[in-house]
């Protein structure tokens, strides 16, 4: 009987991600009238200029707000563990992961502009990385719980200094966590669309991969649209998977 239950699920949770990817082979110009196999519409993809460049703006966003927000998150998860428990602290910490999307799109929109920031590619890498840091400390910290921190202390008794304990003891323990943070911080970017829209400006050059597709859907949603939401679906799935098997090599007992 549970098995079923979860059967069902399953079913209702991915019944319609499943007619999406079928529909991305169809021949028909039409999206919903099946008229044979094709992969036409992965072809017209890349003949694209406007889905290839927001595709290179989604990977710059993405790649420069994982590496910032993955530097900034570890440390900051070092440091938050090492202090006496505070649930007000945990709070702050993960407010932005609580936050609806269009709250943060406001405030940063709002802040931005009072302090007369100019929108583009960078505003929304700022954004990415507001949002990220919040994934990436909740990660590392799920793997310092365990962390024996008097291999530490043995290091500094040892005569190493912070930084060569941390490059030699604390970073080799606490890499896989780190990996799956980043690969985790990656996905939530490229798919992340609201405060991108918020905060990317008036100029079409820092039109990332999900505004191009929201502009494409306002005329009706195409076979094209359903071949690009396939292959993002498809990385996004790849990631997370990756995420999961780092995240549990890190965590002991999982």
């Amino acid at each position: 009987m549970r098995k079923a239950y979860l059967a069902l699920v399953y079913v209702f949770l991915y019944t319609p991600i499943a007619v999406l990817m079928i529909l991305s082979f169809n021949k028909a110009g039409m999206p919903t009238a099946w008229t044979g196999f094709s992969t036409e519409w992965y072809g017209k993809l890349l003949e694209s200029p406007k889905i290839i460049a927001a595709a290179r703006n989604s990977l710059i966003v993405a790649i420069a707000s994982t590496l910032i927000a993955t530097t900034i998150g570890t440390l900051l998860a070092l440091g938050v563990e090492r202090r006496k428990a505070s649930s007000g602290l945990d709070a702050l910490l993960f407010m932005p992961m609580i936050i609806p999307d269009i709250v943060l799109a406001i405030a940063l929109l709002s802040f931005f502009t009072l302090v007369k920031f100019t929108l583009g590619l960078h505003s929304i890498i700022l954004a990415h990385v507001v949002f990220n840091i919040a994934f990436v400390c909740a990660v590392v910290r799920a793997r310092l719980k365990s962390f024996d921190w008097s291999l530490t202390e043995a290091s500094r008794d040892l005569g190493a200094g912070a930084l060569t304990t941390f490059r030699k003891i604390t970073f080799p323990l606490i890499w896989p966590a780190v990996i799956a943070a980043a690969l985790l911080a990656f996905t939530l970017s490229v798919d992340e669309f609201i405060i991108a829209y918020f905060t990317a400006g008036a100029g079409q050059g820092s039109t990332t991969l999900p505004m191009q597709i929201y502009a494409m859907i306002r005329f009706g949603v195409t076979p094209e649209i359903n071949a690009m939401a396939t292959i993002i679906l498809l990385v996004s799935f790849a990631l997370v998977l990756m995420a999961q098997r780092f995240n549990r090599g890190a965590v002991p007992g999982t």
